[in-house]
């Protein structure tokens, strides 16, 4: 029921992975309204579908913990629930990230060794993708947090990235180790010595340089980061076409170009990967963005299941164990 348009486009993407994976489905909310919704979807009663009906959802604008409090039934609960009972392999939701990564901890309970989650969020560089976290679900954060992010990270890179050996690097305001605050000045020094390929610090400007892999930062910095990104790409991409539809001569280019705009738009918009995944706990969650589009629910559907397939949840526990008794 959550996000900007939900339940329409959340149905309208999910339908979509079902199809294409052949996975099944549990729609968690008001029934009626999704009723309504699979109805223009004829072919649905092909696909594998469940509904738990449930009135409550949490809005956008509420405070989460006095939001879960107050509605026992809010449907991202009882999503996360079902996951924990075995009825679904991982839960998806474009809500309130809040709500959704506090409902999720309550069920799912923290991986062994993990004092905090963190979004793990992949973004295009000049190089290769690279991961995020956190992205938004720890917004205060203690260094030893950062190094559990690091190695999350680092396990995630190599599931969903195929990358070998990650390199991690630091957010911090400047590249030498003195730099930045106290949090950053004690994470750098106790990642230095954690068993990952730790670069050192990035500064804001190489984030999208492709230098690291994994970049780590506290849930504000990290949110921050990717929603100025997401503006200032929204920015560029509007001034170059009303740049290049002001003249006829302009506008024979951009039509020459448009292949080029395409491929740059396909590398920045974040509905290609449609979500992330929410790391440390013990069951899986993938959380969208509440302006998902369609596309963006598909992906975010199908990003659940691939790393319910590749076994993604035993692997960070495994690596999160090793740090912890080394």
């Amino acid at each position: 029921m959550g996000g900007d348009d939900g339940p329409g486009r959340i149905i309208d993407g999910a339908l979509v992975a079902a199809r294409h994976l052949q996975i099944g489905l549990l729609l968690v909310g008001a029934r009626d309204a999704i009723a309504r919704e699979l109805a223009r979807h004829p072919a649905s009663g092909t696909i594998d579908l469940r509904i738990i009906d449930t009135p409550e959802a949490i809005g956008m604008d509420e405070p989460a913990a006095a939001a879960l409090r107050r509605k026992p039934r809010a449907s991202i609960r009882l999503a996360a629930e079902a996951v924990r009972d075995g009825e679904a392999a991982a839960v998806f939701s474009a809500g309130h990230t809040g709500a959704s990564v506090m409902a999720a901890h309550a069920a799912f309970g923290r991986l062994p060794g993990v004092d905090r989650p963190a979004l793990a969020t992949i973004i295009p560089t000049r190089r290769d993708p690279a991961v995020l976290l956190d992205s938004g679900a720890t917004v205060e954060c203690r260094p030893q947090h950062l190094v559990q992010f690091a190695v999350m990270g680092s396990a995630y890179a190599r599931v969903a990235l195929g990358c070998r050996a990650p390199r991690v690097g630091l957010l911090s305001v400047g590249e030498e180790e003195s730099k930045g605050n106290d949090l950053t000045r004690e994470a750098h020094q106790l990642l230095k010595s954690a068993p990952i390929t730790f670069v050192g610090n990035i500064e804001g400007r190489d984030v999208y340089a492709g230098e690291a892999d994994v970049i780590v930062c506290d849930g504000f910095t990290g949110n921050v980061t990717l929603k100025i990104s997401e503006g200032l790409v929204e920015t560029v991409e509007r001034l170059l076409h009303d740049e290049l539809s002001a003249t006829f001569g302009t506008r024979v280019g951009y039509l020459l170009s448009r292949q080029a705009f395409r491929r740059f738009r396909k590398r920045m918009d974040y509905a290609e990967y449609g979500g992330a995944p929410l790391v440390g706990l013990n069951g899986l969650c993938v959380v969208g963005h509440g302006r998902s589009s369609a596309k963006a629910v598909r992906n975010g559907v199908a990003m659940a299941a691939r790393i319910a397939q590749d076994g993604l949840l035993e692997k960070l526990a495994h690596e999160v164990a090793a740090v912890s008794h080394g």
